[in-house]
């Protein structure tokens, strides 16, 4: 076991700890797709609504950040499109494209480039401000995603909400304390690994 000190300088996210490579880069991608897919899985109904909790939004804000804005995109990238051509890895086994619940998969990959951008500037290093970029990415994943199940299903815009938005504010809540402990936590570890 090691004891040296890793130096992390500005501009680095978790992903940077790793040597630099092609094939890092394609197995990071790879792995945060995967975990995309698997976090989906964990999936309670929630009632009058077509969009159940999901640890999929958790699991997509942790990749963007943990893989910085260029690849944890393409790793959401790879999720969505991968779902779209009917992988079934979307939330309880689902996939394709046109679902009630696919906005927010697309807001995922806008939300992914943005904490992930974020994180180059030090958004995962301390509890508040991995707060912010979770709050941030959250509302981004709600910004394509309500309007999409509106257009999507029918709805109105305010029945969207309720069902798409509003059920979802305290687990969204419960994801960021978790993020606020793990991510700040890991750079601990990191710098003194």
């Amino acid at each position: 076991m090691s004891t040296a000190s890793v130096s992390v300088r500005p501009g680095t996210v978790l992903a940077d700890l790793l040597p630099a490579s092609r094939v890092r880069d394609i197995a990071l991608v790879a792995g945060g797709a995967a975990l995309t897919g698997l976090a989906a899985q964990i999936a309670v109904p929630v009632p009058g609504s077509p969009v159940p909790v999901t640890g999929q939004t958790f699991a997509a804000l942790l990749v963007g950040t943990a893989l910085g804005a260029r690849l944890g995109f393409l790793s959401l990238a790879v999720y969505a499109l991968a779902g779209a051509a009917g992988v079934p890895w979307f939330a309880n086994g689902t996939s394709g494209a046109f679902g009630a619940s696919f906005g927010y998969v697309l807001g995922m990959l806008l939300a992914a480039t943005v904490v992930g951008a974020l994180a180059r500037r030090g958004a995962d290093r301390s509890v508040l401000r991995t707060a912010g970029a979770m709050a941030l990415g959250s509302a981004l994943i709600y910004a394509v995603g309500v309007p999409y199940l509106a257009l999507s299903t029918g709805m109105s815009f305010g029945a969207a909400v309720a069902a798409g938005l509003t059920p979802f504010l305290i687990g969204d809540a419960l994801k960021a304390v978790l993020a606020m402990g793990l991510l700040p936590a890991a750079w601990k570890l990191a710098g003194r690994s």
